[in-house]
């Protein structure tokens, strides 16, 4: 009844809902609106119960997919299920899931969410109640809507939850930014994932040792493409003036810090070797590139003669190395042409020798 409401017109419905079901109205618009938000996010989900916090935290369902395919076969216990996200997930992978949770609401939830044969429990993430398990945990990376960037502020906390599941095979959802280095320093020697979907990195995964391949301790997972880079791969990357394309990696590829792996797979290499731009005389598979039609000593006077010359009507920007804020610089550069370009902005080398160039591009697609 409620889902009818397009809830466009806020007061209006709201009245017309609350005329009916009262002191229910609030629990129940905000149900609709979270379901309508949880649409991209978790296809299926459409009869689910949720909360804003547990629907932001949830991984999109084509990377909880992917963390289950890894997990195929295994007995896995989420010590942190909530609402029941990763458990649907892994119940089509796994060859049993238990979940628990120390939130009686969530665990309702999770009830009504996966149905009555679901094995769930009420239980501290920091307290094991299972035992020949592997063990996932999704901790809480949130405070009043506030993010927390050490990991040693999660609930439950990153270094306690080594601690807890010392010598036992872990899996741990993390945020993409998270600091590799403190991670390491907390006494984590297993594999840092990283994985995007739809050109947006969405999450950091962590893996304990037994659940790697051996020498590897950093992935890149591009869902979109179905590849994923390591660095147990060669990384002979050279570093040469630019070919006729331009290549920006996939953000989980440099975040994970995988840009010369990537280029040595490819056949690529490095304008600087400290700049993740790479180029190339042939544009790898199903990758979007820019190809090169006008280099130039960055000037703004300059570029916009140029562009003018070219026709560009309109024009994407990609900067690195260098302070640009490319929504000022498109405003400055007073565009009125038809075709639509695009412009990478870098510096290359450093010191006396450091420079920054723009290459002119028409990408390719």
């Amino acid at each position: 009844m409620v889902a009818a409401f397009e809830l466009t017109d806020r007061v209006a419905d709201v009245a017309a809902i609350r005329a009916r079901f009262g002191d229910r109205t609030p629990a129940l618009v905000e149900t609709v609106l979270l379901r309508r938000r949880a649409v991209d996010k978790m296809p299926g989900a459409a009869d689910w119960l949720f909360t804003d916090e547990a629907l932001q935290q949830a991984s999109p369902a084509p990377v909880a997919s992917h963390r289950a395919r890894r997990l195929a076969g295994r007995i896995v216990h989420d010590v942190t299920c909530s609402i029941g996200t990763e458990l649907a997930a892994l119940r089509d992978a796994a060859a049993r899931v238990i979940g628990s949770d120390l939130d009686p609401v969530r665990l309702a939830m999770a009830r009504h969410n996966l149905g009555d044969d679901a094995a769930l429990c009420r239980a501290d993430a920091l307290r094991p109640v299972t035992r020949g398990t592997t063990v996932l945990v999704d901790p809480a990376r949130r405070t009043g809507g506030r993010r927390r960037f050490d990991p040693r502020d999660y609930q439950p906390a990153l270094d306690r939850l080594f601690d807890v599941y010392r010598g036992r095979d872990l899996v741990v959802k993390a945020a993409p930014g998270i600091d590799f280095d403190v991670v390491r320093r907390l006494g984590f020697d297993g594999e840092i994932e990283v994985t995007s979907y739809r050109g947006a990195v969405r999450e950091a995964c962590l893996w304990s040792a037994g659940l790697c391949q051996p020498g590897v301790r950093r992935r890149a997972s591009v869902l979109d493409r179905g590849e994923q880079i390591t660095d147990a791969e060669p990384d002979d990357c050279p570093v040469r003036p630019a070919g006729r394309w331009i290549i920006d990696p996939d953000g989980a590829v440099v975040r994970a810090g995988l840009v010369r792996h990537y280029a040595a797979r490819h056949r690529l290499w490095q304008l600087d070797p400290h700049i993740a731009y790479l180029s190339g005389d042939q544009l790898p598979a199903g990758v979007r590139g820019f190809e090169i039609i006008a280099q130039l000593p960055f000037e703004e006077r300059r570029l916009r003669q140029v562009l003018a010359g070219l026709d560009c009507g309109s024009l994407e920007i990609l900067v690195r190395g260098v302070d640009v804020d490319p929504d000022a610089l498109r405003k400055r550069l007073r565009l009125r042409g038809q075709q639509a370009l695009s412009v990478v902005v870098s510096r290359i080398g450093s010191g006396r020798t450091g420079s920054v160039t723009a290459f002119v591009c028409r990408p390719s697609r």
